[in-house]
């Protein structure tokens, strides 16, 4: 790794370990869809190495979010998000099985609601009760 990439990701590492529990899931958010993002944009010019590293590492984003859901402290919207991470692997997977974008597109819309709303609550004082357990 050279001295700008190894820079870059000391300054993100920064930035995650001072950020709160929720925060941390807005960067996921952040990241998953600049992933998807690139996703999509490998579909159009057909680039099949960049569409799968996108689909694998928006998927492994969501796996780690549905994986520290609090199912039991959580309640109904923790068990909500459950199904729609289910939903969103569902799609991410179809649309890289048929070469479809249209089910990346409303990944992309879902994640990014779903993004304001951690947005939204991280930006709260007291906040929502916590559905997901802490990212440390």
């Amino acid at each position: 790794m050279h001295a700008a990439a190894r820079a870059t990701a000391a300054y993100q590492s920064t930035q995650v370990q001072s950020c709160s529990p929720m925060e941390q899931i807005v960067l996921l958010y952040d990241t998953a869809i600049q992933a998807l993002t690139k996703v999509r944009d490998a579909m159009a010019k057909r680039d099949l190495p960049t569409r799968h590293r996108g689909i694998s590492h928006t998927l492994a984003i969501i796996n780690h979010l549905q994986s520290t859901l609090d199912l039991s402290a959580g309640g109904d919207i923790a068990r909500q998000l459950d199904a729609l991470y289910t939903y969103l692997r569902e799609r991410i997977i179809d649309a890289n099985m048929r070469h479809r974008v249209e089910p990346i597109e409303e990944s992309l819309q879902l994640l990014g609601t779903l993004r304001e709303g951690w947005a939204q609550a991280a930006a709260t004082p007291a906040g929502p009760v916590p559905v997901q357990r802490g990212q440390e």
